[in-house]
């Protein structure tokens, strides 16, 4: 659906250089929400950029359906564009034109009739639940209801792709749960494709089935959103992950764990049945050890757990070793935390 090779984009200011993207490559298939994520400036709006055109790549080719992009006409690329919505972090409406109005842009721009812009633009309006502001103006709606007109003006053509350059960086987050739920039902009953930029880890949790993470105009990792959650690879992966899933105790309580109850403490996690099974139960019965949980919580990612805990075991070292072995066998990762 959505395909990206290699791509390279340098921007030249006032005699100065700087790439943007580095070589970046990505593949999103149809039907899926996939999720940039990155700090800023690490060239997540630059790359979406590219694929509605808005940025053309200093190298490497970005591909729709099969077609690359420099390989059609500037007729043919608009009528390209035209089936790839976009939502922008700042709504982008129009101040003097009503909801109506800058709902029906695009349909306007695009030679439509007045039957077809008022049957179209109503039935978006009731979708996105904003049927009673259609003559209201932009300075009279929340930012929340700002976002539904921008999604609904950017599903006016009826694209097969739509992209989200930060579209809920500016709300509350009850606003944004609300819009992510949008975007989601958005996907499902009408099969389109989301490419959605952001720099919050909760909104790649929440919706996306696959992400990209970017540091400095490269893809350091990607992948599915479960396996990159489960397993992050590389530490900025592990830090964005650590915003929704946390897993550390303060160093303080650990030095007062180390010098009051000697033992060792370990990291577990858990993906899918093993989360729900007894372990801890298990371990205290077989071995002759003490179990003091520091930390422990669960989260749902793509409707499959993932736990973690944070435990020490206190006991004889041959215990210890056999309470390690047993772990080994039950949960998907253990890791020794260093006494400090």
């Amino acid at each position: 659906m959505i395909e990206i090779r290699d791509a390279r984009k340098t921007f030249t200011r006032g005699g100065l250089s700087h790439e943007a993207l580095k070589g970046v490559s990505l593949r999103v298939e149809k039907g899926d929400i996939f999720g940039i994520i990155g700090t800023s400036g690490a060239g997540k709006s630059t790359l979406i950029r590219l694929v509605n055109a808005l940025e053309k790549p200093t190298s490497g080719q970005v591909l729709i359906d099969g077609q690359p992009l420099d390989g059609y006409s500037e007729r043919e690329l608009r009528a390209v564009k035209k089936k790839i919505g976009m939502v922008f972090q700042h709504f982008n409406l129009l101040e003097s034109k009503t909801v109506f109005d800058n709902v029906a842009i695009p349909l306007v721009l695009d030679g439509r009739s007045k039957k077809e812009i008022r049957e179209r633009v109503t039935e978006l309006l009731a979708y996105v639940g904003l049927s009673d502001k259609a003559k209201s103006y932009p300075k009279e709606l929340s930012g929340g209801q700002k976002q539904r007109v921008g999604i609904a003006r950017a599903l006016a053509n009826h694209p097969s792709i739509l992209l989200c350059d930060e579209a809920t960086s500016a709300l509350d987050p009850q606003t944004t749960q609300s819009i992510l739920a949008l975007l989601k039902r958005i996907n499902e009953e009408f099969d389109i494709t989301i490419l959605i930029v952001t720099h919050e880890m909760a909104v790649i949790q929440q919706i996306c089935n696959k992400v990209a993470v970017m540091q400095n105009g490269e893809i350091i990792e990607q992948g599915y959103v479960l396996n990159v959650f489960g397993k992050p690879e590389h530490p900025t992966t592990e830090n964005f992950v650590r915003t929704v899933i946390r897993n550390t105790i303060p160093g303080s309580v650990l030095q007062d764990l180390n010098r009051d109850r000697p033992g060792r403490v370990f990291k577990l996690e858990f993906v899918g049945d093993s989360a729900s099974q007894p372990i801890i139960s298990r371990l205290v019965r077989s071995f002759d050890v003490e179990i003091n949980i520091l930390f422990a919580n669960m989260t749902e990612v793509q409707q499959t757990t993932l736990g973690n805990m944070i435990l020490q075991i206190v006991g004889a070292d041959r215990e210890i070793e056999g309470a390690i072995a047993f772990l080994k066998e039950q949960v998907d990762r253990i890791e020794e935390v260093e006494a400090i």
